[in-house]
């Protein structure tokens, strides 16, 4: 008889490692195991990820790189949006899940897969975002969830990775990790107890820079093509070379706390030096170069696209719909934002546009104005408070 093929959502971890052995060795399936790269995977991670998929008994390991098509698909939204859930986080690694999902249906379809199997347990947000895309993406195909649906123990998984000769170096740390593009979550520790914060060693990257630095990003039609004058074609490196300058100050640390997807309250640390400098500057460069109510409507569609993204609803049409009025708000975002960035910290110094519409003929903020008379001013505020005086002239009572 021909074994049966399942693909695993491998990332190399505890979970995903003890999966792989026990879908090969216990149940006989022929194995799979492939990991979506959506930009947290080094090369020698990559590397020991496929040498580890062997020796625990895959048939076949692949990566699948989808780092591009999270950025053309969702992340650049997400900068036009200026996306952060609940004003703080910029939906890092949970974003990241739908493209590794995505990326895994479609090659468990194109190898005629019998199953898909993921790490993911009872208690989070993963199991949503893995299941719904797989449900939709790869109907009739079997879902396996040994940790959830066995309810493992971290103690059980190494025991059996060890007693059948995989040497698994899974020593439970104080803190796990989520290493994306669009930023680190850190999970453990302090965190679980919501009167304490993280302490310095907690994070991966450390501060190295002292005083203050300027930087400038030049945006394109709301896309990032330049750092410090110098053009990047690639967004990736252009997020990258971002991260690696705001890193180094340690900017982009905090504390979210939110809703899962299933009703209870989570909280995550994380460190996204990149996602907040450039969220940053583009709403900056946003404020000179959009009509208010463009920023007023932008605004509300951006939250409900990460509202949206973070409860497993990217499929969901009206994200199309959404996407293409965030990008036909970009058509005016161009210029080059200059910031000042010191430890933990950064500030917006200001905008150099083309269509900065600040400067304008029409007058100057608190200066003099140009496109009308003292007399057109006196008239616009009479009549502006004719509600009002209507009002409180039926209900004097009520004046303050």
């Amino acid at each position: 008889m021909n074994k049966k093929k399942v693909v695993v959502a491998f990332s190399g971890g505890l979970d995903t490692s003890f999966t792989v052995m026990y879908l090969a060795k216990e149940k006989g399936y022929e194995v799979y195991a492939a990991c979506a790269n959506t930009g947290g995977f080094s090369a020698e991670q990559l590397k020991q990820n496929e040498e580890n998929a062997y020796k625990l008994g895959a048939t076949k390991y692949v990566t699948l790189d989808v780092t591009q098509e999270y950025y053309e698909k969702s992340l650049r939204y997400m900068i036009y949006g200026n996306v952060l859930r609940n004003g703080t986080y910029p939906i890092s690694v949970s974003s990241e899940r739908i493209f590794q999902a995505l990326a895994i249906a479609r090659y468990a379809n194109e190898i005629g897969a019998d199953a898909i199997a993921h790490g993911s347990t009872g208690a989070g947000n993963d199991q949503i975002r893995f299941d719904m895309t797989f449900l939709v993406l790869a109907p009739g195909v079997e879902i396996i969830t040994l940790t959830r649906d066995m309810a493992l123990t971290r103690e059980f998984e190494i025991n059996y990775l060890n007693e059948n000769g995989f040497a698994a170096d899974f020593e439970k740390l104080k803190y796990s990790y989520n290493v994306g593009i669009w930023g680190t979550s850190i999970c453990g520790g302090e965190i679980l107890d919501s009167t304490q914060g993280l302490p310095e060693s907690a994070y991966l990257k450390q501060i190295s820079k002292e005083g203050c630095e300027e930087m400038r990003l030049t945006f394109k039609e709301g896309e990032l093509k330049a750092v410090n004058g110098k053009e990047i074609d690639d967004p990736i490196k252009a997020i990258q070379a971002v991260e690696e300058i705001g890193m180094a100050y340690g900017i982009g640390r905090d504390m979210h706390v939110g809703d899962t997807i299933i009703g209870i309250k989570g909280r995550v640390g994380f460190e996204a030096a990149a996602p907040m400098i450039i969220i940053g500057a583009h709403k900056f460069l946003e404020k000179y170069t959009l009509s208010k109510w463009q920023q007023y409507w932008k605004d509300q569609v951006a939250n409900w696209y990460g509202m949206f993204l973070h409860e497993s609803q990217y499929l969901e049409p009206v994200m199309r719909d959404i996407e293409a009025m965030l990008e036909s708000s970009q058509r005016n975002v161009s210029g080059t934002v200059i910031l000042k960035l010191s430890p933990k910290s950064f500030e917006t110094v200001g905008v150099d546009s083309p269509n900065d519409l600040v400067k304008s003929k029409f007058g100057e903020y608190g200066e003099m104005q140009k496109g009308w008379t003292a007399e057109d001013a006196k008239g616009f505020i009479k009549v502006t408070s004719t509600p009002l005086r209507v009002y409180y002239t039926n209900h004097p009572d009520e004046k303050i």
